[in-house]
């Protein structure tokens, strides 16, 4: 096994650096510490393309942010003794809004199109009947196009494509590409080696 040298150590964490600060832009690094404030339990976090930033609104849950990037009119609701979870890598676009009264898990490298809603509840009760909430996963590597809906209970298995518009009200398998109200299954994707 090979020991990494120090200055090569040194030259990959400068060369990241970099490539962020390309990236990102230093007035995203900058709100994104802002941002950090409210997410104690965050990695990297980068605003992206303006200067307001996402709305956190935690009513005693948790919020763990892996490296991320977040664009302007981004809501994380997380209602008391609820998680949400976002893994490095992902980033949620344009008025993305994320509702978890009990959780929603959202994995690595994911892209979250404009306008998208995930939530977990349907945020009332039906009349004789208690508020129903059930975990959404979504697996690593998905895209979710713009204005797609998923509701509770569903799970996005990994490297799928959920296509604009969609509501997604059942679990989807790994690697398919769903689209339409309700969203179906039209077809998988192949492996690559």
């Amino acid at each position: 096994m090979q020991r990494a040298w120090p200055g090569n150590r040194t030259a990959r964490v400068r060369g990241r650096i970099a490539h962020r600060l390309r990236t990102g832009g230093i007035r995203g690094h900058l709100l994104g510490l802002l941002l950090k404030l409210k997410l104690p339990r965050s990695g990297v976090l980068v605003v992206m393309a303006g200067w307001r930033l996402p709305e956190i609104d935690d009513r005693g849950g948790r919020i763990d942010v892996g490296d991320c990037g977040f664009f302007p009119g981004v809501r994380l609701e997380c209602w008391r003794d609820a998680v949400i979870r976002i893994g490095s890598g992902s980033y949620l676009n344009r008025n993305t809004e994320i509702v978890a009264a009990a959780s929603v898990d959202i994995g690595r490298d994911c892209k979250i199109g404009r306008d998208v809603l995930v939530m977990d509840t349907d945020q009332h009760a039906l009349p004789g009947r208690p508020l129903e909430a059930r975990p959404v996963v979504i697996e690593d590597r998905v895209w979710i196009g713009a204005r797609a809906i998923v509701l509770k209970g569903v799970r996005i298995g990994h490297d799928s494509v959920v296509g604009a518009g969609s509501i997604v009200t059942r679990s989807v398998p790994p690697r398919s590409v769903v689209a339409g109200q309700p969203a179906r299954v039209i077809r998988s994707i192949e492996a690559q080696s």
